[in-house]
């Protein structure tokens, strides 16, 4: 078993002149996870805690492997979507009859419902609609990934079979430019974003807490199916940001996902217990 790693980012470390601040005691993350039923040799989990850059990794060597996004794509798509103009929160999409995999995708959507059910129809129009050049030029204004969308053919599928990839760290990096308001989009646009990806609040002794997260699943060959769960939690003075990527042999696993992601975070103490 491995033990979680804490660390300080290196720019941090080596040039900041500050003291660091005072780390919790380390959580057992590995047990965290393993208690959703992920394995950690074919999973990694990062969290880092925005104020300081600390940082909890478990199996750092896969948090810097880049896979496709899969639905967590749908984070950088929607706020294009928005800011180009392509769509409001509420634009109304009419589904055009052809059945798909998932009962909720079959009937009409908005751009809120389609990224919370994560309708692919939706976002395969916006980026027929737009273009290549577009998703592209906002890819790398936003540093997403390796950026890369390829050409016409890949242009309704490059999220979900490549060759647009990210690792989890680069997802953690461009989660906390999102919830800091630092991407290079209207003030407006961020927070119409993280209203559509809120998906939980609660509170406790420590005050209000609110999830923002998205799923993803590469769902091929089953032996190659890869599952996200990313996003970032704020309370007063704090905001975590955190991915989750794991292997998703059987079926069964694709509801281990947000669960894992769950109880690292209760580990973490940054959600409380019972938290869901």
């Amino acid at each position: 078993m491995r033990t979680p790693m804490i660390a300080i980012a290196a720019t941090l470390a080596l040039f900041h002149a500050a003291p660091a601040a005072a780390q919790p005691a380390s959580p057992d993350l590995d047990a965290a996870l393993a208690s959703a039923g992920v394995d950690t040799d074919t999973a990694t989990f990062i969290a880092r805690r925005l104020e300081d850059g600390a940082e909890w990794v478990v199996n750092a060597d896969r948090s810097a492997i880049r896979f496709p996004p899969a639905s967590t794509s749908k984070i950088p798509h929607t706020l294009i979507a928005l800011e180009t103009g392509f769509a409001e929160p509420d634009t109304h999409f009419e589904w055009d009859g052809r059945m798909r995999e998932f009962d909720v995708w079959n009937q009409d959507q908005t751009m809120t419902s389609a990224f919370r059910v994560s309708a692919v129809w939706v976002y395969q129009r916006m980026t027929a609609t737009l273009g290549g050049g577009t998703m592209a030029a906002w890819l790398d204004r936003f540093d997403y990934g390796n950026e890369t969308i390829g050409g016409e053919a890949d242009l309704t599928q490059y999220w979900l079979d490549g060759p647009l990839e990210i690792s989890a760290r680069e997802q953690v990096d461009f989660l906390e430019r999102l919830a800091l308001d630092r991407l290079p989009v209207s003030a407006e646009t961020m927070a119409e974003a993280r209203d559509i990806m809120q998906v939980a609040t609660g509170e406790d002794d420590r005050g209000p807490w609110t999830l923002y997260a998205k799923t993803g699943w590469r769902f091929r060959d089953a032996a190659l199916d890869t599952g996200w769960y990313v996003g970032w939690v704020e309370r007063p003075g704090e905001t975590w940001a955190f991915a989750l990527n794991m292997d998703m042999p059987e079926r069964a696993d694709v509801a281990r996902r947000r669960p894992a992601a769950i109880a690292a975070l209760i580990a973490l103490d940054v959600l409380p217990e019972g938290a869901e």
